[in-house]
């Protein structure tokens, strides 16, 4: 359950865990969901059990396999922090992190909550970079868990941006993700929100990355702010230098 990705800041996607549930306004529209309901139609046998939520221990060791480095989004159908995965299992997920030294694993959570409660029972190599969701002003107390990780590498994906988010604290954050949110029913996104964020990672040197407007046909929109595309990344943040931290 290997795939590469038409996500613009990865490169592979990587699933031992499937399936989710709601928890706040971002996951309205949930394209994972909506993904899992057409591969059980199809008869994907790791989607007999549709979206609820399934562990998947013969993929635990896969990137191990995968010998030409890749960033890999860990977990693009589900959460690895969701309260029904053990903590025996994300201990496995993190220790082949942690032996395929030569990926950068890419992991968000919505439930930064448990993620900062388990942190300090995981290992934290310079090639994991954990993020959390942040879609709108209401949860950007996230962040402030994140922080509180010992995390090497962290970072926001404010997509769904559903609304505006002022007055970030971006220390101790590397890179900032933002889209709008796409597909069926996909809520705007007001330019004025993404240029409010674009410009106060610039002031506060954290990586910005413009992945999409979105809109239900997000192809036509495009990902151009203010006249070019902005596809930063933590690059200057390189596992060496990390790891003398």
């Amino acid at each position: 359950m290997a795939t590469s990705s038409n996500i613009e800041w990865t490169e592979a996607t990587w699933n031992p865990v499937t399936g989710c549930t709601k928890i706040s306004e971002g996951c309205r529209h949930c394209y994972a969901a909506t993904m899992a309901r057409r591969l059980h139609a199809m008869g994907n046998p790791r989607y007999q059990n549709g979206f609820n939520l399934t562990l998947h221990h013969d993929l635990i060791d896969l990137p191990l396999s995968w010998k030409k480095p890749r960033r890999i989004f860990v977990n693009s159908m589900s959460d690895l922090f969701h309260n029904d995965v053990p903590l025996e299992f994300i201990q496995k997920v993190f220790t082949t992190m942690e032996k395929a030294s030569w990926h950068t694993f890419q992991i968000l959570t919505k439930r930064s909550d448990r993620l900062l409660e388990l942190s300090e029972q995981l290992p934290w190599p310079p090639n994991v970079w954990q993020g959390v969701s942040v879609e709108n002003d209401q949860v950007v107390y996230r962040i402030d868990h994140l922080r509180n990780t010992p995390a090497r590498v962290k970072f926001l994906s404010i997509e769904p941006l559903i609304g505006p988010i002022e007055g970030l604290n971006l220390d101790g954050i590397h890179w900032a993700i933002v889209g709008g949110e796409s597909g069926h029913g996909a809520r705007p996104m007001n330019e004025e929100w993404v240029i409010s964020i674009r410009n106060q990672c610039l002031n506060q040197d954290v990586a910005f990355f413009f992945k999409q407007w979105g809109g239900v046909q997000k192809h036509r929109t495009g990902r151009i702010l203010e006249g070019r595309t902005w596809d930063d990344f933590p690059e200057s943040i390189n596992h060496e230098a990390l790891s003398t931290i």
